[in-house]
Parts: structure tokens; C-alpha cells; sequence
């Protein structure tokens, strides 16, 4: 068998539920082999847990997790020593000592055992520093030094230096600007193990070989990349609502044919009743044969109840097939700004980190995309804006209510729910108001009275949004800080709806260039040492 064909992870009949009871995984029966598998769910399905079993990290209440060779694991957050060096990270500490000493005529036994054969570690090092565009890096470079995005591909970079035949990346692009993506990109291109890559990142998801969708506790798997799976989940979904609507047409066949069936023994038996009378027939012949009616009747009755109820259960059936799939649509009139205001004007400003913004001017509903390398500025931009930060030097004006929702959404007080969060921003709307409101973004009922640190990601980051454009006055201007980092894919697509029905001006900073074009961004600014208006297509 060779290396591809060979199984590298094995799930058999795992299950897995958390300690108050909620199931995660039932059953679970999945086989790995090598090749790009990218791990797909609403979040809180399990994808994380999921990677956390085959690790190890996690063991199932029932079933079996084997993996065969070298694991490299990329968890979402990891913690790190800030004193510890580059080479710390990669893990060559030592053999890169023993190389020195023998280097240096120290040619003792433990140094070359050290060392193994691996003479050409440095190299190999520095290779894949270059390789992940961190060659600005030296092996004794400080990690407290390191941006987040750094970290993540130096994270990375240690682990394909050790050759893993299983590779498993949680979220791996959340923290990387576009230039590391790319970076991450081409790694994912040429690696030749079985890679399984939890993400919502659509380009990331498009090198994909498979694609497996936790649904249901379980695993569901697609041949191909994101738009082979999307494009089968369509005709999956098609079949099923052809399914429904046979099966509701069948329903209302088998109730006309039931109320068919009873009019005619009804007349049947008036016309026996009549002919007996009629014909004067004696009272045992009539009453036997009026019998026989209602046995037969009774048999026809009971055989279309029978057809009527297992009609039903078709259609329950193929209504539980139905992916539920709401849509956030959300009417905030009083977020319109008119064109030509002016919205926010930046002059000859210095921001605390340094960067300089000689001019910048919002005018009337823009739609802007705040992009740019790790480290540039952007948050700092959008903290100086909110005046959270103070500007160094010139001036930062805002002539609209602003709102502002950071990374970690610090606008929600986790304590409270959705509900009473939005009643802090507009204290003057009714309960009802409020509730009505939610509703739309698809906080209904009891959900809306949850307390937020019970939601998942995607929730938070709704109720964040709703919060903010619920808020009294309404927000004309309002800055989003990547509003994606750590949503599923339906969550992003329900972001991108909660927005559709703002009017104000709009300011994202995002590496997510799927999401930001389907915001309908009108202008695309760069921010790398300058702040300068691009072309997305040279983004």
C-alpha cells in the first residue's frame, strides 16, 4: 500500500460530550490518509474538539483514536516562553550546541549523538525561516519580540521541520496578514503528509483535496474543494426541498382520497339502506349484508389511514433532512448618513505608534476596507478614531455618532445577555422594542436572554453588532476590527447580513478579502508606513 493510500488517523465509534452533558460527537467513524482535508461546522460543533482527540488532548467517552507516525499539532491559541529564543521555538536548541562544540573540536560522543545526522540543521532552519518569510529572524531572536502573525508561522515553520506525517492546523490564518497567508499557502500547496485544516478561510479552503462538515455530532465527507462541496450541498438541499414538497403533495393526496373513501361508503351505505327498504328484504339478509359493509368499509378506512400516516412520516422525514438556515435581515434607517457629509477627517496626524496620517477625509456612506501588514497600525488607527488613544500630534475629527467594535468585542458585558446588553446602549427602548429587534438578528426568545459568555463565537459577535447598531443615537459611522478572526463560515455569512441593512459609513479592517467584498467595499486604503488608497486587485 502506498504512503497516500495508507490510513494515518483512525476514528472509530468515538464519542464525545462535555461534563454537562452536551453531546459533541456521536459515533464518530472517520479514516484520514494523506492529502488536504479542511474540517468544516457552525461553530461549537466540535471541529477543535475533534483535533483535540486525535492529539490526544482529549480522550472520548467511548470509541477509539489511532494515528500512525509523526503528529504536528497547530492549536488556535498557544502559550508561549517570551524569553525563550527562535530556536527554542523550532526545537534545535540543543543540536544546534552540539553542532557548535564540534565546530569548535569538542568531539565527544554525547555531541555527535545530539546531533544525529543532521549536520545541515542550521541550514535547514534558516530555509525554512526564509521559506515563511521570517528570514529577518536570527536563531537567537527573542519570541517576545515577535508580532502574532510571526509567532503563527514560526509555530508552523518548527513543526514542518520535523517532518510530520499528520499535520493538524486549527484556525490557522486568523492572526496572519495577507502577505503570511500567502506564505501559509504555498506551505499547505506542497505538503505531503494527511494535512486536516479546521478553518473558515475560503482561500485556504479552496486548496482543499476534501472536505469534511461536522453536522449532527458527526462527520460528513466531500470529495473536492470548497466550491465541489458547496456546489454538492446545493444539490443536496435541492433534493431534500423536491423530497418535501413530493411528500407534502402526497400528505394532501392520501387526505382527499381518506375523505373520497368515507363519502363513498356513506352512500354506499344509504343506497343499501334504501334498497333494502325498497325491496323489502328480510331483516337478517339486510342486517348480514350491512355487516359485510362495514367490514369492508372499515378495511378501506383503516388502508387509507394507514397510506395518510406513513404519508406524514415521509414528510417528517424529509422536513428533518431541511438544513436549517435563517437569514438576518435588519432595516436601520436611522443609520443613514447623506452623501457629501462629512463623515471623519484625519490632518497631519501622529498616532501613538508612530505612523504617520497626513490627510484623510470620509465623505457620506462610504464603505471602506482598513488593510495592511501585521504590525502596520490599523487597530491603533481604529482606537485613535473611537478616541480610546489619544492622537500624538494634528487633529482626528469625527462629525457622526461613531461605534466601535475591537477584536475582543469589549462592548458586551459577558455577565448579561444579549438582551440587557442592548438596554445599556439604548436605555431609552421599550423591553418589547428591544426583543423585537434581536429577533431579526436571530436572538429569539430565550436566546436572547442568555448570558453572552454562554454563546459561541459567532453569537458574541452578533449581539456585539446588535448592541452597537441598536445603540440610541444610532451610529453613522461604525468601525468593525476583524470581525471575522475565529467565525464559521455561516457566522461570517451572517455578519455580512447584519451589515447589509447599515447605511452609514463603514470602516473594516480585515485580511478576510472574501468577506470584505461581499460588504460591497466602495474604497480599498493600504497601511503600511503611509496610509495610501489601492487597488484591491493589487492587494
Amino acid at each position: 500500500m502506498s504512503t497516500r493510500d495508507r490510513t494515518l488517523v483512525r476514528c472509530a465509534a468515538v464519542s464525545f460530550e462535555w461534563p454537562d452533558g452536551t453531546v459533541v460527537l456521536r459515533d464518530l467513524d472517520w479514516a484520514v490518509a494523506a492529502g488536504r482535508t479542511g474540517v468544516v461546522g457552525s461553530n461549537g460543533t466540535g471541529k477543535s474538539t475533534l483535533l483535540e482527540l486525535i492529539t490526544g488532548g482529549l480522550s472520548p467517552r467511548s470509541g477509539t483514536v489511532r494515528t500512525s507516525g509523526e503528529l504536528g499539532y497547530l492549536p488556535q491559541r498557544f502559550t508561549f516562553d517570551e524569553t525563550a529564543r527562535v530556536a527554542d521555538a523550532l526545537g534545535v536548541t540543543a543540536r544546534l550546541a552540539a553542532l557548535r562544540a564540534i565546530e569548535s573540536g569538542e568531539a565527544r560522543e554525547e555531541h555527535f549523538t545530539a546531533l544525529g545526522e543532521e549536520w545541515d540543521i542550521e541550514e535547514r532552519c534558516l530555509g525554512m525561516l526564509d521559506g515563511f518569510g521570517l528570514g529577518h529572524l536570527r536563531l537567537g531572536s527573542v519570541l517576545g519580540e515577535l508580532s502574532g502573525g510571526e509567532l503563527v508561522l514560526l509555530h508552523l515553520a518548527a513543526l514542518l521541520l520535523r517532518r510530520p506525517e499528520v499535520l493538524l492546523l486549527d484556525e490557522p490564518t486568523n492572526d496572519l496578514d495577507r502577505k503570511a497567508r500567502h506564505l501559509l499557502y504555498e506551505a499547505v500547496r506542497y505538503y505531503e503528509g494527511a494535512l486536516v485544516v479546521v478553518s473558515h478561510d475560503r482561500e485556504l479552503l479552496g486548496l482543499m483535496d476534501r472536505i469534511v462538515e461536522l453536522r449532527d455530532a458527526t462527520v460528513h465527507s466531500y470529495n473536492g474543494n470548497l466550491a465541489d462541496y458547496e456546489a454538492a450541498v446545493a444539490a443536496e438541499r435541492e433534493a431534500v426541498e423536491r423530497s418535501v414538497r413530493s411528500a407534502e403533495a402526497d400528505v394532501k393526496r392520501q387526505k382527499r382520497e381518506l375523505v373520497e373513501a368515507r363519502e363513498k361508503t356513506d352512500k354506499r351505505r344509504s343506497r343499501g339502506e334504501r334498497s333494502a327498504a325498497e325491496n323489502r328484504m328480510p331483516r337478517i339478509v339486510a342486517g348480514q349484508r350491512k355487516r359485510d359493509a362495514q367490514v369492508s368499509a372499515g378495511r378501506h378506512r383503516i388502508l387509507h389511514e394507514q397510506r395518510l400516516e406513513q404519508a406524514r412520516r415521509q414528510l417528517a422525514d424529509a422536513r428533518e433532512q431541511v438544513r436549517e438556515e435563517e437569514n438576518i435581515r435588519v432595516d436601520l434607517p436611522a443609520t443613514a448618513v447623506p452623501n457629501g457629509r462629512r463623515v471623519l477627517s484625519v490632518r497631519q496626524a501622529e498616532l501613538r505608534n508612530g505612523v504617520s496620517i497626513p490627510e484623510l477625509e470620509l465623505r457620506g456612506p462610504e464603505r471602506v476596507a482598513l488593510t495592511g501588514p501585521n504590525g502596520a497600525g490599523k487597530s491603533t488607527l481604529l482606537h485613535t478614531v473611537a478616541e480610546l488613544l489619544p492622537v500624538e500630534h494634528g487633529a482626528v475629527e469625527v462629525g457622526v455618532p461613531l461605534r466601535y467594535l475591537p477584536q475582543r468585542h469589549e462592548v458586551l458585558d459577558e455577565s448579561l445577555s444579549a438582551a440587557a446588553n442592548v438596554a445599556r446602549l439604548a436605555p431609552e427602548a421599550t423591553d418589547n422594542e428591544i426583543r423585537a429587534r434581536l429577533a431579526r438578528f436571530l436572538f429569539k426568545q430565550q436566546r436572547a436572554d442568555q448570558p453572552v459568555r454562554t454563546l459561541s463565537g459567532g453569537e458574541r459577535v452578533r449581539a456585539a453588532l446588535a448592541a452597537l447598531l441598536l445603540a440610541q443615537p444610532a451610529p453613522q459611522l461604525l468601525l468593525l476590527d476583524e470581525p471575522t478572526n475565529n467565525l464559521d463560515m455561516t457566522s461570517t455569512r451572517e455578519l455580512a447580513e447584519s451589515l447589509a441593512g447599515y447605511e452609514g459609513a463603514l470602516v473594516v479592517a480585515s485580511h478576510d478579502s472574501a468577506f470584505l467584498r461581499e460588504l460591497g467595499i466602495t474604497r480599498w486604503l493600504w497601511l503600511a508606513g503611509e496610509l495610501t488608497d489601492k487597488d484591491p486587485d493589487l492587494l
